[in-house]
């Protein structure tokens, strides 16, 4: 299985969903993030992610933002979106039919249909970026019980 996690930036949510996914999905799956934006290409996470997925022994340091290319259409499987603005923003963009259907909103596992969204915690807290965390990981898990 390939999956890519998408959020605006990449350094918030999508590296702690990515983090979240290679943590605990088969060694065989490849797993990355992107974002629908490039104004923090080449960065690393965002702090508070970092040390929200190392509170939950994950480690996501090595991660660098970039952006979301049309090639990611053929390499992934499956690409969720954090929210309905970048599954908008990848929908727009998706060359066919084939490429759209992959897209999904990731709490969509968790909470079928109900089109829920991650929030960014970007200009809140810490506890912002747990609570995202917490999101993240039950839909992932719920995700994962359902491809296994």
């Amino acid at each position: 299985m390939k999956v890519l996690m998408v959020c605006l930036g990449n350094i918030c949510r999508s590296p702690l969903a990515h983090g979240i996914l290679l943590n605990s999905a088969s060694k065989s799956w490849l797993i990355d993030s992107a974002g629908t934006s490039g104004w923090h290409e080449g960065e690393r996470p965002d702090t508070r992610s970092i040390i929200t997925a190392k509170n939950h022994n994950i480690n996501i340091e090595d991660q660098k933002s970039r952006k979301f290319v049309l090639d990611d259409f053929d390499k992934y499987d499956v690409i969720f979106a954090m929210d309905s603005s970048n599954f908008s923003n990848l929908t727009a963009i998706a060359p066919n039919k084939t490429s759209a259907d992959k897209i999904r909103l990731l709490m969509n596992e968790a909470y079928p249909d109900e089109n829920r969204q991650v929030p960014d915690p970007y200009t809140g807290g810490q506890q912002g970026f747990e609570q995202v965390y917490q999101m993240l990981n039950h839909a992932i898990h719920c995700f994962l019980e359902s491809n296994s």
